[in-house]
């Protein structure tokens, strides 16, 4: 009896790689908006012509999928993934000009319809990876996915080790499981002595600094403490631009400042309650991190990782409008927590993976 087809098969790393384009395309939007305003909105072209910047962002999408169709590494995909990203956040910035009649650039609600389609984009890669119960197929899928590192790369212990837990988790009866398990053996005996090169190198020194400092005992305690001082900043930041900046020093150094404070707030814009509710909603994610780090470090990460995403995605795109320098310095500080973030809880997942799975082969 012929099995029946899987048509579209879950790649386990894609959530990694779609959260970079999301990543790139709001701070896309946001550094252009910047460069924009501090430039004055120069325009490109002349003689009655103007080359719009979404016409950049349709080529760096065209790149990303040429990419994407002509190589097959892992690099590709990211390179891919990033370029996307930002040509996607090119596009999608001027969406103004396109549901106006008079081409409105500036138009108010363009703002909400781009920060819609990127969560809506979020929710739909939500939905595709939501159910986590994988086929047998997929597993499978997903081991030669690793092992084909090993042409294109030498395989690592890590990715040797991903594979044999895909490999036990796919169909052991399917011929080519046994033919994967026996490629890994043989590539194991007959690996040559390569040297590392530079980056392999510090690669490998990184990871080593890892895991000794996260053995410490003093670590849980600093990664806490670094996300609740970052809530706290976050939080301070913007109370001080919605209500002290909002209100003017005159009120504020007032002895009636909790009384303009509770006016203001009756007065608040859609973006000013929309910035609040997204840093309360961080603040939620990092609690939820602080309570888990005991039980799970990797889930205690993932929330950390959660507060992030949420401060990129909503909180920067909603500070972007009321003051547009500290909040590109707030999303690149950001980005650069998420990037050391999935350092980290690759380190952990593979650690769990170490843990689960001893090498049978």
């Amino acid at each position: 009896m012929m099995k029946e087809r899987q048509l579209l098969v879950r790649n386990f790393e894609a959530g990694s790689y779609l959260e970079s384009f999301l990543v790139a395309a709001v701070a896309s939007v946001l550094v252009i908006r910047l460069f924009l305003r501090l430039t004055g909105y120069p325009q490109i072209g002349g003689g009655g012509l103007h080359i719009a910047h979404m016409l950049w962002g349709g080529v760096l999408m065209l790149a990303s999928i040429i990419v994407l169709l002509s190589f097959l590494s892992r690099e590709a995909r990211q390179i891919a993934a990033v370029a996307g990203g930002v040509g996607f956040g090119t596009f999608i910035d001027e969406v103004g000009k396109f549901v106006t009649s008079d081409h409105d650039y500036f138009f108010q609600p363009a703002v909400s319809m781009i920060y819609v389609t990127f969560i809506l984009i979020f929710l739909a890669i939500r939905a595709i990876h939501r159910n986590r119960t994988y086929t047998p197929a997929e597993y499978l899928a997903n081991a030669l996915q690793e092992v084909q590192q090993a042409v294109l790369h030498d395989l690592d212990a890590e990715e040797r080790k991903r594979a044999l837990l895909f490999l036990r988790r796919s169909d052991a009866a399917h011929p080519l499981a046994s033919a994967l398990r026996g490629a890994l053996v043989i590539l194991d005996a007959v690996r040559p002595p390569t040297r590392a090169g530079l980056f392999a190198f510090l690669k490998q020194q990184v990871r080593s600094f890892y895991h000794h400092v996260a053995g410490l005992r003093w670590f849980p305690f600093l990664v806490i403490g670094f996300f609740v001082a970052q809530l706290v900043v976050k939080l301070v930041y913007v109370f001080i631009i919605i209500f002290l900046i909002g209100l003017g020093w005159e009120q504020t150094l007032s002895v009636r400042v909790i009384g303009s404070v509770a006016e203001r707030m009756l007065h608040l814009s859609f973006v000013a309650w929309a910035e609040i509710a997204s840093s309360l909603l961080s603040g939620a994610c990092v609690l939820c991190g602080v309570v888990l780090m005991r039980r799970s470090r990797l889930s205690a990460l993932k929330w950390f990782e959660r507060s992030i995403l949420v401060s990129i995605f909503l909180t920067q795109v909603f500070a972007f409008y009321q003051e547009q320098f500290s909040a590109l310095l707030g999303l690149f500080l950001n980005v650069a927590v998420l990037l050391a973030l999935r350092f980290m809880i690759e380190r952990e997942r593979t650690a769990v993976i170490e843990s689960v799975a001893t090498d049978p082969v």
